[in-house]
């Protein structure tokens, strides 16, 4: 698979996608039919890429996926503890959150990533449905603080948003991995610059993953792909947390 999709790049895209439509009231949103509405448009415009650029994006993707075959912490495992500041600088631990109920924790790659904002919507959605079951959302993501305020004020985000800024996090729920050369060059000359949003020289980013993690601490439920397009459903989680109480 490209590692980028056509149409990455449309920023009035990246910040500003909505999906079309609110679920009905005995439906989850979905972000697979967010996913479809986005890729069946951005299918309609040119790629702004070379041929030269896909083969660079399709060389990063594959050797990601042969690197990390089977990315994230397993179900069954106990989820790594951790101490990150929030977009409001305020330290969030994971301890300490499991004492008020299971966390739901997604990793995303930040901002700018048009999937993730998908997945984080759908999500922002659900809370309602992760709330019945006492259950809390934690982001996590490689940018810095600043680049998360922003996101946290335009989209309203009423979860953390927390910054991995030495990369301990992602490192030890395996998923951390770090770009390329060429494929930052590729980046760069279509406009996206990665270590504007996560600092100088960290051009890295984690596999896209979700954990659910009981009081105890113990994973319960998981999803992580190096196809970044693939993301966890709120259905799956809330399946998950059903599970949790029975």
């Amino acid at each position: 698979m490209p590692y980028l999709t056509r149409g990455l790049y449309y920023l009035s895209l990246l910040l500003l996608l909505a999906p079309a439509g609110m679920p009905a009231a005995d439906e989850l949103p979905s972000y697979q039919q967010s996913l479809d509405q986005y890729l069946e448009k951005s299918a309609k415009e040119k790629s702004p890429f070379s041929s030269s650029d896909m083969a660079v994006m399709e060389k990063a993707g594959k050797d990601l996926a042969s690197s990390m075959p089977d990315p994230g912490i397993k179900v069954g495992e106990k989820a790594p503890d951790f101490v990150l500041n929030n977009a409001l600088g305020k330290p969030v631990n994971l301890k300490d959150k499991l004492k008020q109920g299971p966390v739901v924790l997604v990793f995303y790659r930040g901002a700018w990533c048009p999937f993730c904002n998908m997945h984080l919507h759908a999500l922002q959605e659900s809370l309602p449905e992760f709330t019945k079951y006492g259950a809390q959302l934690i982001t996590i993501t490689p940018q810095t603080p600043d680049k998360s305020i922003e996101q946290f004020k335009q989209k309203g985000y009423p979860f953390e948003v927390l910054s991995d800024l030495d990369n301990k996090v992602m490192k030890e729920y395996r998923l951390y991995f770090e770009l390329p050369d060429d494929l930052v060059a590729v980046y760069k000359k279509h406009g996206l610059d990665i270590e504007a949003f996560n600092g100088k020289d960290r051009n890295v980013l984690p596999v896209p993953g979700s954990f659910v993690i009981d009081t105890s601490g113990v994973v319960r439920a998981m999803h992580a792909d190096t196809d970044y397009k693939q993301r966890m459903e709120p259905s799956t989680i809330i399946d998950a947390l059903k599970k949790m109480q029975n």
